[in-house]
């Protein structure tokens, strides 16, 4: 059986039955998102083991502590010294217009803080069931401060807490996506555009990008039922979904526009795009799946939600391009191809040679091993900077600062150091072991007074549990939860404190958690698990790659071109994100590192990105040598004729991608920085200079394979038309 032949016959089914096959994707892709709203999401407590915080976490739950929202009223002088008999009156005001509202469970008195220049007041939610609208329950306690801000003007009165900062947040990110949707899908149009010169050929990769995405996020929230999803995964689901839908699409589209411009018939060239491009992007689905995968051996509910997102949506994006997009393509026929834009269809639809590809070839072909060196020591000079990376969670200190609620948590936490960075003890223990846990977390305190590393406010008590078996105590840092004063605080706690206090309790157990444990034991847990997650990535890409190729040169040259665009990646990420220099150009603010996650979830996504456009250039290459094409003008022919091609979907990756760097959140703009840089890093020097030099250099070796690998396939046979449908895939 030929290998496009499943492509052939799903492509010829649709083609013949386009209306039905279209009316089967429209129920498919609203059953999916229907499926979806009918189960709902669950959302991931972020379960999993990731060292000392988790058994910190662990040791908590088991105390089956009541854990209310807690939200602080702070009260402060514009400028000057507080006016404390004015400041006690408005705590007064605040504490009984709290207790009225029906959402509030205690409020506790006012405190003034060690440097008598704030009072704080707190208070307690009543606890609600889970997936309650927080936004909603926080509301009548901002308006409530607002009135009484309102009655007291020369003081300044304000909440701060993880609602009212949610609140926010959900604001500021919820007019960022809307801000990437609104300019994505016109950025989008606008390149597709210029490829196909034409509304409807530029339309119909979009919609089935959409359609796509639509469907996946549907089945990611059915798929939580068993895999829990994080909030960021329809973020990803986007992200990926545009990218690959479009490529795949555009990829399919432009070879059925090329056989139709030889002559063939409406279902004929679909069945050769089927043959070709079609089986391209089973090979390309099939390589970011298995790269997606590879994220589940992370062990991290995190990444184990964005496998499950980005596999469906590749799915789903396969699945529309074999079945759909031919039926779309036959129904369409030449209407494809309307209405036209004039200058740039006359530009896209010529058949006159390219001469700026061949231009830039010119260097690779005559002289390919100085055109190699230069280009690769360009790109390990460019991923340099990644031996230096540092990992770090983005804390508290890195949201966005141009909002009221976090200019107030600066000043809550300037006030009162244990609302800011703090480390979590948990302590375990027999219960008539009590008397002694108490003593042992007082002696910790005191033991942390007059240490620079430590603060405290007069808000730090313990919290047991109902039987008395478990133990908590928030012991705060001054300091920003990246810094390094801040990690060396747990450092000494759990080197040192812990050990000399708690740890002399018999039949004790305890840990360190909070924000700073697991920034810690995160970064550790991804530098742990990174090495075996590029191993199965590139383990199981390289068998598909020979599988398809039929070459094991050809798999192992994909590994290393991938490697250096990815490790060009992490260079400007690093630089870029680890420094100052660029911080008013991308509006952020550096905390002197990478977002924990970046570098294990960047490498998969470009590992699987960067193989579509490596398969569809090396398929347009195989493709001529198959014919007896010499393998250097094989490559000249290969790399000119899917230049275009590659470009545009290239161009629609980074512009989506683009955008996302525009977000405020420090991790989606190193997540849109990194692969945008990558992308166009591979899209030009990695398949226009390297590629073409050590496929040049190595010549008929580049198809070297055992015997077992090499299987029928014919080098140097010269298909006819008939056999043409059957050919290896090309872009």
């Amino acid at each position: 059986m030929a290998r496009g032949q499943i492509t052939v016959r799903a492509a010829r089914w649709s083609a013949t039955h386009p209306w039905r096959a279209i009316a089967m994707w429209v129920v498919v892709v609203i059953a999916c998102f229907a499926l979806g709203q009918v189960t709902g999401t669950k959302e991931s407590k972020n379960e999993g083991d990731i060292g000392e915080v988790t058994r910190a976490d662990n040791i908590v739950k088991s105390g089956n502590f009541d854990d209310p929202d807690v939200e602080s009223v702070l009260i402060t002088a514009p400028s000057g010294q507080l006016d404390h008999t004015a400041a006690n009156k408005a705590a007064a005001v605040v504490i009984q217009q709290m207790r009225a509202l029906g959402g509030v469970a205690e409020v506790g008195q006012p405190m003034p803080s060690p440097k008598n220049d704030a009072v704080i007041v707190r208070v307690t939610m009543k606890a609600v069931p889970e997936g309650s609208d927080d936004d909603a329950r926080v509301q009548p306690l901002l308006d409530t401060t607002a009135k009484v801000q309102q009655q007291y003007p020369d003081l300044r009165i304000e909440e701060v807490g993880g609602l009212s900062i949610g609140k926010a947040l959900n604001e500021t990110l919820g007019k960022d996506f809307k801000r990437a949707e609104m300019f994505s899908l016109p950025v989008t149009l606008a390149i597709l555009l210029i490829a196909f010169g034409a509304l409807i050929a530029a339309s119909v990769p979009l919609v089935l990008a959409l359609s796509a995405v639509a469907a996946a996020i549907g089945l990611s929230a059915a798929a939580s039922q068993l895999v829990p999803a994080v909030d960021a995964v329809n973020s990803v689901i986007l992200l990926i979904g545009m990218a690959v839908g479009v490529d795949y699409s555009l990829f399919y589209l432009r070879r059925e526009r090329e056989e139709r411009a030889k002559g063939r018939g409406h279902v004929d060239a679909v069945e050769i795009a089927a043959a070709t491009s079609g089986h391209a992007v089973v090979v390309s689905g099939t390589a970011v799946i298995i790269s997606m995968a590879g994220l589940f051996l992370a062990r991290d509910a995190v990444f184990s939600s964005f496998a499950v997102g980005s596999i469906l949506v590749v799915a789903v994006a396969v699945v529309g391009s074999l079945t759909v997009l031919p039926a779309v393509l036959a129904k369409l026929g030449r209407w494809v191809d309307k209405p036209r834009i004039p200058l740039v269809w006359r530009l896209t639809s010529g058949n006159k040679e390219p001469r700026f590809w061949p231009t830039v070839l010119k260097p690779a072909l005559k002289h390919p091993v100085a055109t190699l060196l230069v280009a690769v020591t360009a790109l390990l000079a460019v991923a340099s900077p990644a031996l230096g990376m540092t990992l770090k969670f983005p804390g508290t200190e890195d949201l966005p600062r141009d909002t009221a609620v976090m200019k107030a948590y600066d000043r809550l936490t300037a006030a009162f150091p244990s609302t800011g960075t703090s480390h979590e003890v948990a302590v375990r223990a027999p219960a008539n072991q009590q008397p002694a846990v108490k003593a042992a977390l007082a002696e910790l305190m005191q033991k942390t007074k007059g240490d620079n590393l430590f603060a405290s406010d007069g808000l730090e008590e313990p919290r047991f549990s109902k039987d008395g078996t478990v133990a908590t105590l928030e012991v705060a840092t001054p300091y920003e939860g990246g810094s390094d004063q801040a990690r060396d605080s747990l450092t000494k706690l759990r080197k040192e404190l812990m050990p000399e206090t708690v740890g002399k309790v018999p039949g004790v157990e305890y840990a360190v958690g909070g924000f700073v444990a697991a920034d810690v034991d995160y970064a550790a847990h991804t530098r742990d698990k990174l090495p075996l997650v590029i191993g199965f990535v590139l383990l199981l890409t390289m068998i598909v790659m020979m599988v398809t190729f039929r070459s094991v040169v050809v798999a192992i040259t994909a590994i290393g071109l991938n490697l250096l665009s990815a490790g060009a990646a992490y260079g400007v990420v690093t630089a870029v994100f680890q420094n100052t220099w660029a911080e008013g150009l991308l509006d952020f603010r550096s905390n002197g590192a990478v977002v924990s996650w970046l570098p294990l979830f960047l490498f998969v996504v470009l590992f699987g990105l960067s193989m579509d456009y490596h398969v569809f250039v090396v398929s347009r290459i195989r493709e001529a040598v198959l014919r007896g094409v010499p393998t250097k003008q094989a490559v000249a022919e290969g790399i000119t004729g899917s230049a275009g091609v590659v470009t545009s979907a290239a161009a629609v990756m980074i512009g989506v991608f683009a955008v996302f760097a525009t977000l405020s959140t420090l991790d989606m703009k190193q997540l849109g920085v990194g692969l945008a840089v990558a992308i166009l890093i591979d899209a030009t020097i990695i398949r226009a200079v390297v590629l073409p030099s050590i496929m040049t250099l190595l010549g008929d070796a580049n198809w070297w394979a055992p015997r077992w690998l090499r299987g029928n396939t014919a080098k140097h046979a010269t298909p006819t038309p008939e056999e043409e449908r059957e050919l290896t895939p090309v872009g």
